[in-house]
């Protein structure tokens, strides 16, 4: 569990830093440069990331369980996921009516991925973990929020249909094959 704990703090003391710290983020980029500063949350990032996945990868088979997800809770990631994926998948360059609506694409698709797997899992390993993101998300959105919402204008349809194509190949790609390869737990429950 220490290494999943570790992973955990090496991805969010980073990412949390700037919201609830920014005195630090200010003085850390005075002193050695944004891009210094970019490429050390990248590192930290990445190893957090890792530690992460083999962390809860040892944790989860002996994890306790904390509730029984719903019967529906697969069905209901399933549709959670896929909406995620194709918020990832939003391009920005023109701005369609999906980016316009959801503001912070890649905040509010965490949200639905980590919500969506918390009614999958009910393991403490999985509840940390999407726990933490979920958490991660809404303070993200409410510090977006308070610091006020880009003001997108819509452009072009094609970010849309680029988005949804994107998004749901990707999840198509993830849910058939890359999930149990890198996670070693099928989606489909095959």
């Amino acid at each position: 569990m220490f290494v999943f704990v570790l992973g955990l703090l090496l991805f969010f003391v980073p990412h949390l830093t700037p919201i609830l710290l920014p005195g630090v983020k200010s003085s850390a980029v005075a002193s050695i440069g944004e891009k210094k500063w970019k490429g050390a949350v990248a590192l930290l990032s990445l190893a957090g990331l890792v530690l992460i996945v083999f962390g809860w990868m040892q944790y989860r088979p002996v994890a306790p369980q904390i509730y029984d997800p719903p019967s529906w809770g697969r069905h209901a990631t399933a549709l959670l996921v896929w909406i995620a994926f194709v918020l990832l998948s939003i391009p920005r360059s023109k701005p369609g009516r999906i980016l316009v609506i959801v503001k912070h694409p890649m905040v509010i698709g965490v949200f639905y991925w980590s919500a969506g797997h918390l009614l999958a899992n009910g393991d403490l390993a999985s509840v940390l973990l999407f726990g933490s993101f979920l958490t991660f998300s809404v303070i993200s959105r409410i510090s977006e929020r308070l610091k006020g919402d880009p003001p997108h204008r819509f452009v072009s349809h094609r970010s849309d249909i680029i988005a949804l194509g994107a998004g749901t190949v990707l999840y198509a790609v993830f849910v058939l094959w890359a999930h149990s390869w890198l996670f070693g737990v099928s989606p489909l429950g095959l």
